[in-house]
């Protein structure tokens, strides 16, 4: 599919670009068109400017035009700040004008919940995307080209700011232009581009991260992002940035359901459960961050450091306290802090003489302040255990430049921790002016070298490895689909679900279906005792709950009065089901195992009878129809229960989850996630994540279980989810039973989801 194409990646460059920009909505006041104006005007001597004003003919000394037709060209970018309801009429002027792109500042659209509102914010997409004139916005502050100096936006906070090789994009342009930019200058910290995009009716996030992979000026991509439109886009841009070797530090709101509320007020966005966002960002390499400090500060560390060649860290201070702080944080990160190595400590100690300490970290007292602090860094960073230097100090102009040279002499990273005050102008104001990347805290210092290694470490894997890729569908699958579809419900019986698995190559246990008494004790007696029976229903998930599970049945007499049970309980319990299906949803497992891992799409409701007289007895024997039998089952021993579900955000798309079995998954949330598909070596990273996993490996004189079939049966079912992504809402295999090494795997009981009609 593609995603981009040139007429549009031109558009985007005519709009952070411009050789020409004209504000429709141009005032004198400093509001919002005023402000847009004067940013604009800045660039006078390099970009034309113009203002579109009926009422004025002239604005802050340049002509103002009563229309866009009016204007004696054509412009690059018009920025509109005018009602929302005179939106369209102005982007269809510009449009048949010539205009290259647009920024739509106005508010009062989807933002406000009301639907006519969200009407209108859909006539600006289809017209951006029948135009081919790309719409940022509505309800942003626009964009500034920083390298350029050039400001088109309507910010109140001046326009200003230091160039750099960080893209910063933002859904909130107050965001953007507010603390970013203001923690950005205080801490010497560059932009090549700022673009706020609202509530992106038409360029979002991953339209504007597409472009800054191709410009050349931009090393690290950086954004506040309250949702995403389309998962598939976005980690196709996260594709591109690792094989550009371009990192994506993210924000991410939506942490809790206060600020997934807050999300959805404010620009219509949803956000999705908040571990999935976690999972995938690390399975594609986007590093999140939690706030605007660590944002700026890890893309600036990113940007300004190489990858290192080993993950060694050197940390080197005045102080035994600061040090020692650090290389705790360092190994709460899960950094290491190697020894250093003989010629290192004898090199250092020769420089000491016996004042502080050469170790790592290594407390050098007061020759952090002195002529020989060169050659103590330089011991340090040569060895060669060591991939970065952290001096954790807070000296003058002279300890600064010393740290500068060192930095300039080695293809190692060299970081600072500041341990002074921030509004210090000696030492700290030159390690801004070099770029040298600074925290101010250990803990955060430490979190950014952890997303530097990780970051690498992941992209060099994932290079080696590759990206998923879905094989085409075979016919028997196509079979299968189609059956599953034709069944005409949501919801499909655990029969029917393990007839779609099997088209993927996930084996069940061997199984009976039998609609009497007798019809089960032979089943049985054919199988093998012991056995369980379950009922086979579409409409009972909650097997446990509803009586409707016998195990470990050892005669035929057993199997028997357990199938009357059983019959009983679901006539029973179908019938005091609610009439408008609301509580059906969940399940129960045939080991009595809840799985935990539910959709809210519950199965609709059978017709009721129009006359009210016998509800109750017209709804049951409807719902008894939807029993298609009790399910004789051969019980699986000798392995080890485990979960593998599939559940499809409505963002990030299906989200495969792998979990210890039992109870264990729900009381510890024991699980690993990744967005489907997957890769073998991804499968067998989900295992490894999964502390219950462990007992794969043998326990206790268990033989080791066949890890090898259930990393194939990983890589199938997340297969299946994109074979039917469409179609699926929740697959469930709970328990999956894992056998012995060479023995394979088999699903105990499976419910299939699909999305309703």
């Amino acid at each position: 599919m593609e995603f981009w194409t040139e007429p549009q990646m031109a558009s985007i460059h005519k709009m952070l670009n411009p050789r020409s920009i004209a504000i429709v909505g141009a005032t004198p006041r400093m509001q919002y068109g005023g402000r847009f104006l004067a940013a604009a005007l800045k660039a006078k001597d390099r970009v034309r400017v113009y203002a579109v004003n009926p009422r004025y003919d002239e604005i802050m000394g340049v002509k103002s035009y009563s229309s866009v037709t009016n204007l004696p060209e054509a412009p690059d970018l018009v920025g509109i700040v005018v009602p929302y309801d005179q939106v369209l009429d102005v982007l269809q002027e510009s449009h048949r004008k010539g205009a290259g792109s647009a920024i739509v500042i106005s508010a009062g659209f989807a933002e406000r919940g009301v639907d006519d509102r969200r009407d209108l914010q859909g006539e600006l997409a289809a017209f951006a995307r029948a135009s081919g004139m790309r719409i940022s916005g509505p309800n942003c502050l626009g964009l500034a080209n920083v390298k350029d100096d050039i400001w088109a936006t309507a910010s109140s906070r001046g326009a200003d700011g230091l160039t750099g090789p960080i893209g910063l994009v933002c859904q909130s342009g107050a965001t953007a232009f507010g603390p970013f930019l203001v923690r950005a200058v205080e801490n010497g910290i560059g932009f090549s581009y700022i673009i706020s995009t609202g509530n992106e009716a038409d360029l979002d996030f991953t339209d504007f991260a597409r472009y800054l992979l191709d410009d050349p000026e931009t090393r690290v991509i950086a954004g506040f992002v309250e949702g995403f439109k389309r998962a598939d886009k976005f980690l196709e841009v996260a594709k591109l940035a690792a094989e550009r070797g371009k990192p994506i530090v993210l924000i991410k709101i939506g942490r809790s359901e206060l600020g997934a509320q807050a999300a959805r007020s404010h620009t219509a966005a949803l956000t999705g459960a908040d571990a999935r966002y976690d999972a995938i960002f690390a399975q594609y390499g986007v590093i999140r961050v939690q706030d605007y400090d660590e944002l700026l500060e890890v893309a600036h560390l990113l940007a300004h450091t190489p990858k290192p060649h080993v993950p060694g860290i050197a940390v080197v201070s005045h102080s035994g306290g600061i040090s020692s702080l650090t290389a705790d944080m360092c190994g709460q990160a899960g950094l290491d802090l190697p020894p250093l190595g003989q010629e290192a400590r004898a090199g250092i100690n020769g420089i000491l003489k016996g004042f502080g300490w050469a170790a790592n970290p290594a407390d050098v007292t007061g020759f952090a302040n002195s002529e020989s602090f060169p050659q103590i860094m330089e011991h340090m960073i040569n060895d060669p255990r060591m991939g970065t230097l952290v001096v954790a100090s807070a000296g003058a102009d002279a300890q600064a430049q010393q740290v500068i040279s060192q930095r300039d002499r080695t293809d190692k990273g060299v970081v600072f921790l500041w341990t002074g005050s921030r509004d210090a102008k000696p030492g700290l104001t030159q390690l801004k002016h070099a770029r040298i990347p600074i925290f101010y805290t250990p803990d955060k210092l430490a979190r950014g070298l952890q997303n530097r290694l990780a970051y690498h470490t992941w992209r060099e894997h994932r290079l080696a490895d590759g990206f998923a890729a879905v094989p085409p569908r075979t016919a028997q699958q196509d079979a299968a689909v189609a059956q599953a579809l034709g069944l005409g419900r949501p919801t499909l019986s655990e029969s029917e679900s393990k007839q779609l698995l099997a088209a993927w190559g996930v084996a069940s246990a061997r199984e009976h279906r039998a609609n009497s008494a007798e019809a089960a004790a032979l089943a049985a007696e054919q199988l093998g005792f012991p056995v369980a029976l379950k009922v086979d229903s579409p409409d009972i998930l909650h097997k446990t709950e509803a009586g409707v599970v016998r195990l470990n049945l050892g005669d035929m007499a057993q199997v028997r009065a357990a199938y009357a049970e059983i019959t009983a309980n679901a006539k029973a319990y179908l019938t005091a089901l609610p009439l408008d299906g609301e509580g059906v949803g969940g399940g129960d497992r045939a080991g009595g195992n809840p799985s935990g891992h539910r959709a809210a799409n519950s199965p609709p409701p059978p017709p009721s009878p129009i006359e009210g007289e016998g509800v109750d007895a017209a709804n049951a024997i409807a719902r008894q129809a939807r029993i298609t039998g009790v399910s004789v089952q051969e019980m699986v021993r000798d392995g080890l229960e485990v979960i593998i579900g599939v559940s499809c955000d409505p963002q990030l798309g299906p989200v495969l989850l792998f979990g210890s079995g039992g109870v264990m998954v729900e009381v510890y949330n024991d699980v690993a996630l990744r967005r489907c598909p997957i890769t073998r070596a991804e499968a067998e990273a989900m295992i490894a994540e999964v502390k219950g996993a462990r007992l794969l490996q043998g326990f206790r004189g268990r033989p080791a279980a066949d890890q090898g079939a259930l990393a194939d049966t990983l890589v199938r079912v997340s297969h299946l989810a994109m074979h039917m992504e469409r179609h699926l809402a929740e697959l469930d295999i709970n328990p999956l039973m894992v056998l012995p090494s060479g023995q394979g795997v088999t699903a105990v009981d499976a419910l299939v989801v699909l999305h309703g009609p």
